[in-house]
């Protein structure tokens, strides 16, 4: 074995391995690929060039190095090699088992100076600490220019080593590695009973005696007692399936319950799928929530408790819980249980079941045909034929009138553009006993599955109302509720509705109807429209947009003793990182997750902490405080040059807030929120780069309520003279969707103004972006008005949620477009991204076990086109102009004598920023 000097090269942040399917260079069934990124459809994610560099050649690139893609994707170069040894490495340790045994399959080629044939081999690399390095053979062929061949061979490691490294290497030093794909799969695994789950162990039971097969075997009660049935109540509780069931009894905690101890049967960062038939009975108690749950101890963590999942129980049948969770530490116990109703009632179990979650394929993108965008699927909404075609829901009485605007309301207006006029009439609604009372009609036949629609219309009500009142656009949906926009009004004038629907299966009835303001209140409508919003469309105008708003004319100056004899020679220009903030929430169990880290540090530059800043995390109990977590997460984000965002110091939702403190009288509240103050930004000043003050106060009002409206005011600006450094944001939700009278874009700037006007030092406005089927116009109206104020507006908690994972991607898009075009925003943080860490379900871009979805290419794909290239050659002055996004850039200039590449930044600047590069 050739000896390979002391230069290693590995990501800094350990295993950066993915769980995908097998690659094009394959034969034989298809199994699951441990390794990461096989084709190089992300480039040269989780790959590491062995003290050498790479680049990525695709179909569309041209062939640059006498080979095309053979896969039809992307191929990797490995280049600028000075030893045989030098390659292209991948960590695999987390995904190897002792005793299995592996198959390699890799698909590679040369190019460069070579004459005839070289050997191309695939190299295992071993370190255990205190013995160094060692190296394993796996196989070997010979490559010659223009053509792919296959490296394959066979492993198996009876221990698995600290690291396992698998590499690529071989060729002459100057000959280019290429890399179309490889595969590294389990082929076989010993029946050891090894702590962990080998590679044939996928979709195995993880309980033992899962149906009570062997009676009560394995199982205990979890603070109470268990008991084994055939059947309960005279007879009439029987099992669902098999011969007997068990009951948790005797409970007198509602976290009491059955239990099973599955330590060393489950592997971290392997998603499972968990299953319980359940009911309930007695204590009078006819249904309750039962939820399974983990419960996880690790030494240098303590214990904690993971939801997993929960169904509504009841007395009167079996019922199917079903859950998932993921491991991202190793814990050293574990144990599921079930738990949840009041104490006194029995949890009755059938079967508990706990299985590798197989991964299931993403649907087809949605084919929609004829679309029909801006066309209005509302009949008769401009009531040129009277009321017909509508009618009263509810015993009120409907009428048409005339006086109404004839011109559209401004959102809809910005997404049809020229538009003919209203018809002027309107329906007149008297006679409302109830609040729900309104026009309606039936347009059950003309929406169409996954196509988003935007929800427009003129409304105002009558005399007699008492304070103000809601009126909201509705759509009863299989008898569900469905939020079409809301508006508050206070006046006798006519206001805009603006919001979106969209529905994702198949109903039997739709309804849509207007409702709200309260019994007695008279209600018009006018205009209502409900059309298809072109999301293609509005793209290309946020692509020009973001042009004007995200980038500048540059000059590169290039100066020296050659520059004279420049003229012609080739220049490529490479953005490297694009300025635009784009951050993630994260929290202290994700970041146990190499592969988590891995794609967070590359995607992201600013986090922002989940929970473990927050007041009921630092201080559960009064004077028990808890500042690691954040430190340990403050740190991770310091060592990858990752800024922080404060969340956040209070929060002004009752429910929130710990029980300790809403126990405290006024004076030791007043205290209490002193010391928070003082100790928080104290211990961290200098370090979150924003803080968000006082969470949700359109929403909640705690402190206010005890302390009195000042305690606002007070926080900002005891917090600005703790850490001056500090922008202090307000931040709310529901401000950009039209979904929420409370928080609507004219509420949160009078509520800015007011904070401003007692002298709050106001920095920032949050807006959190949980949003469903938004529609572009619509947040971009609402990112005007609060533009007006000067301040910069960011995403703070971005998410998007649908089954469907390319609606989803499209969904997050159309955010993140409307962000990046807009002036008045200065950053995004989305809400997460990986499976079972959201707070929102069906909201992620990468799943479980690491695998990018539909979604996530989406996001990837927008980060990689807001990054500008160019290529061209120096003109006659010495210069060579491009125009680029704001952020970091390499220029690569190869004079006859030399070849020089320099780094610069292009700022924000209305002017031509003028680099100049000293040859």
């Amino acid at each position: 074995m050739v000896v390979r000097g002391n230069c290693f090269c590995m990501c800094d942040s350990g295993t950066c391995n993915w769980w995908f399917l097998m690659g094009n260079c394959t034969s034989g069934n298809p199994t699951a690929n441990i390794i990461a990124n096989h084709d190089f459809y992300k480039g040269l994610y989780s790959w590491h060039p062995n003290c050498c560099s790479g680049f990525i050649v695709s179909a569309n690139s041209g062939n640059q190095v006498g080979l095309s893609p053979k896969s039809g994707g992307n191929f990797a170069v490995i280049k600028n090699r000075t030893e045989h040894w030098q390659g292209l490495e991948q960590d695999i340790t987390r995904k190897i088992s002792p005793g299995s045994t592996y198959s390699v399959s890799a698909c590679v080629g040369v190019s460069g100076p070579l004459s005839g044939s070289t050997d191309v081999m695939a190299t295992l690399k071993l370190l255990k600490h205190g013995s160094g390095a060692s190296y394993m053979f796996i196989g070997k062929t010979s490559v010659s220019k223009g053509k792919w061949e296959m490296v394959e061979g066979t492993f198996s490691l009876p221990t698995v080593p600290n690291q396992v490294i698998f590499y690529l290497e071989g060729p002459p030093p100057g000959v280019e590695l290429l890399i179309d794909s490889v595969v590294i799969s389990c082929s076989s695994s010993s029946k050891s009973e090894s702590t962990s789950i080998g590679c044939s162990a996928v979709g195995d039971e993880v309980i033992i005696n899962p149906q009570f097969e062997d009676g009560l075997s394995n199982w205990s009660g979890r603070g109470c007692q268990v008991v084994l049935h055939d059947s309960m109540a005279d007879g009439k509780i029987v099992p669902e399936t098999g011969k007997v069931f068990a009951s948790a009894s005797e409970r007198t905690q509602n976290w009491n319950g059955i239990q099973q101890e599955i330590t060393g049967r489950v592997q971290r960062k392997l998603a499972y799928n968990v299953t319980a038939v359940v009911r309930i009975f007695g204590n009078n108690v006819t249904t309750a929530t039962v939820q399974a749950t983990l419960w996880v101890y690790t030494p240098d963590r303590g214990e904690q408790y993971i939801g997993i999942g929960k169904v509504q129980a009841s007395d009167k049948d079996w019922v199917q819980l079903q859950g998932k969770f993921l491991l991202n530490g190793s814990p050293s116990r574990v144990i599921i249980y079930l738990e949840g109703p009041p104490p006194g009632t029995d949890i009755l179990v059938n079967a508990l079941s706990v299985k590798h979650a197989k991964k299931i394929p993403p649907l087809p993108p949605p084919i929609i045909e004829n679309p029909d965008y801006g066309v209005n699927i509302v009949t008769n909404s401009q009531l040129s034929d009277g009321t017909n075609g509508w009618f009263p829901l509810g015993n009120c009485n409907l009428s048409a009138a005339s006086g109404s605007p004839k011109i559209l309301p401004p959102m809809a207006r910005d997404s049809l553009g020229v538009h003919e006029p209203l018809s002027g009439r309107y329906i007149l609604v008297k006679n409302r006993t109830q609040t729900w009372m309104g026009p309606a009609q039936m347009i059950t036949d003309k929406l169409k599955l996954f196509l988003t629609y935007q929800v427009s219309a003129w409304v105002r009500i009558g005399s007699g109302a008492s304070g103000p009142q809601n009126v909201n656009v509705a759509l009863g949906v299989d008898n569900q509720w469905v939020n079409g926009g809301q508006a508050e009004i206070k006046d006798g004038r006519w206001h805009e509705i603006g919001g979106s629907i969209r529905i994702e299966k198949q109903p039997s009835k739709v309804m849509v109807y207007v409702q709200g303001p309260a019994a007695g209140v008279d209600l018009m409508v006018a205009g209502l429209q409900i059309f298809p919003v072109d999301r293609v469309a509005r793209f290309k105008h946020l692509a020009r947009q973001s042009d004007k708003t995200r980038k500048r004319d540059v000059i590169i100056q290039f100066l020296g003793s050659e520059s004279s004899s420049l003229f012609g020679t080739s220049v490529t220009v490479m953005q490297t990182q694009n300025s635009f903030p784009i951050g993630s929430c994260i929290n202290r169990t994700n970041i146990e997750n190499e592969d988590f880290v891995d794609f967070f540090v590359k995607n992201f530059n600013w986090a922002v902490f989940e929970n473990e800043l927050k007041w009921y995390w630092t201080e559960p109990q009064r004077g028990n405080f808890n500042y690691k977590d954040a430190d340990y997460m403050l740190a991770l984000c310091q060592n990858n040059k990752i800024e922080t965002r404060g969340h956040c110091i209070f929060w002004e939702v009752q429910s929130t807030v710990q029980q300790w403190i809403q126990a405290l009288n006024k004076n030791d509240l007043m205290k209490a929120v002193q010391n928070r103050l003082t100790g928080l930004l104290t211990r961290y000043k200098g370090k979150f780069r924003h803080y968000d003050v006082n969470n949700e106060m359109l929403h909640g009002s705690f402190y206010q309520d005890r302390l009195g409206k000042d305690i606002r005011t007070y926080m900002f600006k005891t917090a600005n003279q703790l850490d001056p450094s500090a922008t202090l944001f307000v931040n709310d939700y529901h401000v950009e969707d039209g979904r929420d009278t409370r928080s609507y874009p004219e509420k949160y700037i009078e509520q800015i103004l007011d904070l401003q006007q007692q002298g709050a030092p106001v920095g920032g406005i949050g807006i959190q972006g949980h949003i469903d089927n938004p529609v572009g116009p619509i947040v971009c109206s609402a990112l005007d008005k609060l533009g007006v104020l000067g301040l910069p507006i960011w995403f703070t908690e971005l998410d998007v949620s649908s089954l469907d994972e390319h609606i989803r991607g499209e969904d997050l898009e159309v955010m993140l477009r409307e962000a990046f075009a807009h002036p008045a925003v200065e950053g995004v943080m989305l809400w997460g991204f990986w499976e079972l860490f959201m707070s929102r379900e069906n909201a992620h871009l990468v799943d479980a076990e690491g695998e990018i979805n539909e979604a996530g290419k989406r996001f990837l794909a927008l980060k990689h086109e807001w990054l500008s290239h160019a290529h061209g050659r120096i003109d006659i002055q010495g210069q060579f102009e491009f125009r680029g996004f704001h952020g970091t850039y390499v220029v690569e200039v190869e004079t006859e004598s030399n070849k020089v590449s320099r780094t610069f930044v292009v700022d924000k600047g209305d002017s031509p920023l003028v680099v100049s590069i000293d040859l």
